[in-house]
C-alpha cells in the first residue's frame, strides 16, 4: 500500500507491518486469551490486573483503575465480541484480527475495538508499581546508543504523550535495531507500521482525568518516574 493510501486509512498495512504483527504475537501474553470452555461460546476475556487496582497510587488512582480498567477495558472487549460473533474472526488472537481488519473502512469499528483491548492489555504491563528509576543494563545500552542517554530518551517520550492532540498513545518501540518514540492516535498501534511495541503511555483523558484534570504532563511525568515497566520493555525487545 502506497503511503499516501496509509495517510488516508491510518490503521493500513504495510506487508511489513504484517510480519512485524506475526512476529509480535507472544508479547501480549496478557492481551485477553479466547475464552469460553466446552458449551459455552467463544470470545474474548477481560486479562486480570498483574497488580491490585490501588497499587499505582499517587500516579493512578483506584479509581481512576475501577473506570478505566473495568469500564473502558471491560467495554472495548465487550463490544469486540458482539462485532466478531459468527465471523471468520471470532477465533482469532487479537493481534491477527487488526492485521486483518487495518486499514480497511467496512471494519473500522473492529480494528478500533481490538486495537484498544491489544492497546490496554499492553498498557496495564508497561506500568509496574516496581517500576520507574534506570533500566536494565541491556535495555539501557540500546537506549544510549539510540538516543544518545536514558534522560534524553524519557524526555523524548514525555514530549511525545504530552503532544499527542487528543486522545492516543505514546509508545517506546524497535525499528529495526532502532529504537524510537511514535505516537498514534485513538487505537493507533505501532505493529501495523512494522514496528515493535516494547511499552506504551495510554493519553486519553480517561487514563489520567479524575487525577489529574488537564494536567496530562504530571501525569505522564509520574509515569515515568515511578511506574514505567523498563524490565517489560527489555522482555518484549529479546523477544525477536
Amino acid at each position: 500500500m502506497k503511503r499516501d493510501e496509509r495517510d488516508r486509512f491510518p490503521g493500513a498495512l504495510s506487508l511489513r507491518g504484517i510480519l512485524r504483527i506475526t512476529a509480535i504475537a507472544p508479547v501480549i501474553l496478557a492481551s485477553g486469551a479466547l475464552a469460553g470452555g466446552p458449551g459455552e461460546p467463544s470470545g474474548h476475556a477481560l486479562p486480570p490486573l498483574p497488580y491490585a487496582a490501588d497499587a499505582l497510587e499517587p500516579v493512578i488512582s483506584a479509581t481512576t483503575i475501577g473506570y478505566h480498567y473495568g469500564k473502558h477495558h471491560k467495554g472495548y472487549i465487550d463490544n469486540l465480541n458482539k462485532l466478531i460473533a459468527g465471523t471468520e474472526l471470532a477465533d482469532m488472537p487479537l493481534e491477527e484480527i487488526i492485521a486483518a481488519t487495518a486499514g480497511k473502512p467496512d471494519r473500522i469499528a473492529i480494528f478500533n475495538n481490538a486495537a484498544q483491548a491489544w492497546n490496554h492489555a499492553f498498557y496495564w504491563r508497561s506500568v509496574s508499581p516496581a517500576g520507574g528509576g534506570e533500566p536494565p543494563d541491556a535495555l539501557r545500552r540500546t537506549i544510549e546508543a539510540s538516543f544518545g542517554t536514558v534522560d534524553a530518551c524519557k524526555k523524548e517520550l514525555a514530549a511525545a504523550a504530552a503532544a499527542q492532540f487528543g486522545s492516543g498513545w505514546a509508545w517506546l518501540v524497535l525499528d529495526g535495531d532502532t529504537l524510537r518514540i511514535v505516537k498514534t492516535a485513538n487505537a493507533g498501534n505501532p505493529m501495523t507500521e512494522g514496528m515493535k511495541p516494547l511499552l506504551v503511555i495510554d493519553v486519553w483523558e480517561h487514563a489520567y482525568y479524575l487525577d489529574h484534570q488537564n494536567r496530562r504532563a504530571d501525569y505522564v511525568a509520574g509515569i515515568i518516574e515511578k511506574l514505567i515497566n523498563w524490565q517489560f520493555a527489555l522482555e518484549n525487545m529479546a523477544r525477536r
